[in-house]
């Protein structure tokens, strides 16, 4: 491990783990940050973890899981079978319920859609292939949806695999796709409308309430 990296391992442990507090209070919504100490900033919020970075190592994130929720364990072992795919973060260290990941640049298709910002297909073809290598690691892509895929200069990318080793079907990634090509390619990409947060938020929700339901059947 470089001196680089050394460094901002030290600063974690320094200066943002003493006095960091985060909470996830339901493991269906983001988890909540009640302090982020100074000079770091937050990227990106998931269900069981946060996601920051320091200024000073802009090529870098740190993904810390909330207390009490599982999945560390499981996403060092995905980072380890993943190795080195240009769709794919890599883990640069791993302890103690935090990551230090690559960062990766972008943005997410969710925001893609909220701000009117037309997603390519070649996008979509980039994350399948992604996908199909994770599988042939052994993985089993899980929970794909779009704040967990993002894209950057025309090319597509997974952000968040910390489900992989999940065995269960999901059917998440298949249904965004069905909603791409049947829906928003058609219709909603050549108007380059900007959907508000509120609305895509009820969507997501209703999503998950309907296949809570047709899992229950």
């Amino acid at each position: 491990m470089d001196t680089h990296i050394n460094r901002l391992i030290e600063i974690i442990h320094q200066k943002l783990l003493p006095g960091l507090q985060i909470e996830s209070v339901d493991p269906h919504d983001p988890v909540e940050v009640r302090y982020l100490p100074e000079e770091w900033r937050l990227l990106g919020k998931g269900n069981y973890a946060i996601v920051v970075y320091h200024p000073d190592y802009p090529n870098q994130v740190v993904k810390i899981y909330a207390p009490g929720r599982p999945g560390f364990e499981e996403e060092v072992e995905v980072y380890r079978r993943l190795g080195s795919h240009e769709a794919f973060s890599e883990c640069l260290y791993a302890r103690e319920n935090f990551l230090v990941l690559k960062r990766l640049y972008g943005t997410t298709l969710y925001d893609c859609i909220h701000l009117g910002v037309r997603i390519p297909i070649k996008v979509i073809r980039d994350i399948d292939r992604a996908l199909d290598y994770a599988s042939r690691c052994g993985l089993h892509p899980h929970d794909i949806h779009g704040r967990n895929v993002m894209m950057h200069e025309g090319k597509g990318f997974v952000v968040d695999i910390s489900d992989f080793l999940h065995e269960d079907t999901c059917s998440k990634w298949n249904n965004l796709k069905k909603a791409y090509y049947w829906f928003y390619r058609p219709f909603l990409s050549p108007l380059k409308l900007r959907i508000p947060y509120f609305v895509l938020d009820l969507v997501r929700k209703s999503y998950r309430r309907c296949a809570l339901i047709l899992n229950k059947l």
